[in-house]
């Protein structure tokens, strides 16, 4: 079974929430949809469960037109980043919901919500009623409910980001084993995020959209390390990858006046002009051999520090594995792994990528 989007368009008051979306979903595999905020994920996850209209485009599961098909048959669930459950209901009796709807035998409705409970990890809180639950819980109780219906298609709409690290953490590990689980051979599973070490983490194929257009597609790994260009490169690192404008010129690269590094042989074949190199954060280094930089801003992540730094017009932000104390305007220097260097062109497509050439 087979999801195909054609040229879907969606443009209320001039502005594309989908631009000219084709895309294919294959059973039995998960698909991540990786954008910023407002990049169009909400909005092609909402057309695929029918809670959106399309100005143009088509959208067939099998050989059927999915478009024509009611909402309510669709045999879509969808999860929301705003988990949604009935409150007035335990959380047997929330997943069991879909199931009477569709009057199956109490037996049958018993066995499969037993099931879904066991999938997220919810034995023993059968009885609970919802406002009893923690965040995470109750988010599982969504899920669960989605399960429990046994949907062909399963959309998950940035469902961790409202949580804490912690949990977001656990129940990551629970959607990670259901991806892995024979429940998902016969069912499509797209999962929206903004978070690319998410994105990784899930390690399935990727959609990298924005501005409600497709930028790169393909497996997790691939799209990481060969962006198709300097947005991918931005959108699929967190921090976003740096991008530094620079001039190559007699066997040089020239950042500024003062910062300028001798051309690697990997990237002798490139003709003189203007390109912009990236390199991630992780790939710069404090070196006191290597170039001057003032610090701006130094942001302390778990037990990881980030150094936000410029040089006249050049900015960049450098990671360490630990937690260092700068302050605002502390000089350092750094250099950076020649051997991670990335390579655009003026246009912003990528045409040199350390892990598979150019």
């Amino acid at each position: 079974m087979k999801l195909v989007t054609k040229n879907l368009t969606f443009k209320p008051e001039d502005e594309y929430y989908l631009n000219d979306v084709s895309l294919e979903f294959e059973a039995g595999r998960l698909y991540t949809i990786l954008g910023r905020t407002l990049s169009g994920k909400t909005s092609f996850l909402k057309t695929i469960a029918g809670l959106q209209p399309v100005d143009e485009g088509e959208i067939t599961l099998g050989e059927k037109d999915f478009r024509s098909i009611p909402v309510w048959e669709r045999n879509v669930a969808m999860v929301y980043q705003q988990f949604i459950n009935y409150p007035h209901l335990n959380v047997y009796e929330n997943i069991a919901f879909p199931l009477k709807q569709r009057k199956m035998s109490a037996a049958d409705i018993k066995q499969e919500v037993a099931v879904a409970i066991s999938q997220v990890g919810l034995e023993g809180f059968e009885a609970r009623k919802i406002q009893e639950l923690s965040g995470g819980q109750q988010q599982r109780v969504a899920l669960a409910r989605s399960l429990a219906k046994k949907a062909k298609i399963l959309l998950l709409d940035e469902p961790l980001v409202n949580l804490d690290y912690k949990l977001r953490e656990d129940l990551r590990d629970v959607f990670k084993n259901l991806f892995d689980s024979d429940l998902s051979t016969e069912s499509i599973l797209i999962y929206a995020s903004t978070d690319p070490q998410e994105a990784m983490q899930l390690n399935g194929d990727i959609v990298v959209i924005d501005e409600g257009r497709v930028l790169q597609t393909g497996p997790a790994k691939e799209v990481f390390e060969n962006p198709a260009n300097i947005k991918v490169a931005e959108i699929t690192n967190d921090p976003a990858m740096n991008i530094l404008p620079g001039i190559i010129d007699d066997k040089e690269i020239i950042f500024n006046e003062d910062f300028k590094l001798n051309l690697p042989s990997h990237l002798s074949h490139l003709d003189s002009g203007k390109y912009f190199f990236g390199v991630r954060a992780t790939d710069l280094k404090l070196d006191n051999s290597g170039f001057n930089f003032t610090v701006d801003i130094s942001e302390i992540s778990g037990s990881e520090t980030f150094l936000h730094m410029h040089q006249d017009e050049l900015k960049v932000v450098l990671m360490i594995e630990e937690v260092r104390n700068f302050n605002l305007d502390d000089q350092v220097k750094i250099s950076m792994d020649m051997n991670r260097l990335y390579v655009f062109d003026a246009n912003g497509d990528l045409i040199f990528s350390p892990y598979r050439g150019n």
